[in-house]
């Protein structure tokens, strides 16, 4: 089945955002460093497309993920197809046989904390600094809206009062460029 990923991103103050965490009474679950490649395919830009094709090491864990067009005007949701696969090197040798070009590489330092049904990832990425994001899924459009205002109201509650980020990390840094 094919599931909704709802997103919202804020810039945040780690130090000040764990503390409130822990006031909630938010499980920690691990910090993991991620190292994500970024590809664009042979027919088409998913730069125009909005879609995004990632390979992810993930503390040794893999995982190829195809990233739909945002669905929703507010925030980062979108379609998502996640899959683990065993071998980084061999898939990314795999892509690029599939002419798909690499984009950009995208490293963090991920803490992932789950809170009253949202997970809460405290983000640190190279070349942009520090960020919160929490996410949650949906089966189906109908349960964006309700979803995306419950993850709203839950980073307002942490403390977190700054502008709602809708770009990726993907598109943050080459916006950079």
């Amino acid at each position: 089945m094919l599931m909704i990923e709802i997103e919202i991103k804020a810039r945040a103050d780690h130090d000040a955002l764990k503390n409130r965490l822990k006031q909630e009474g938010a499980d920690y679950e691990k910090t993991v460093e991620q190292t994500d490649i970024y590809f664009n395919a042979p027919d088409r830009d998913f730069g125009e497309t909005d879609e995004a094709l990632r390979l992810r090491n993930e503390g040794g864990q893999v995982f190829m993920t195809y990233k739909g067009p945002k669905l929703d005007p507010l925030s980062k949701t979108r379609k998502e197809v996640d899959v683990e696969v065993a071998d980084f090197d061999k898939m990314e040798e795999l892509i690029r046989c599939l002419r798909y070009k690499e984009t950009l590489r995208v490293r963090k330092m991920r803490e992932i904390y789950h809170l009253d049904g949202a997970l809460v990832c405290l983000d640190k990425v190279d070349g942009l600094g520090e960020f919160v994001e929490l996410e949650t899924l949906a089966v189906d459009e109908g349960a964006i809206a309700p979803r995306r205002d419950f993850l709203v109201g839950t980073l307002r509650h942490l403390g977190v009062m700054g502008e709602l980020i809708r770009e990726s990390y993907l598109e943050m840094l080459l916006a950079k460029k």
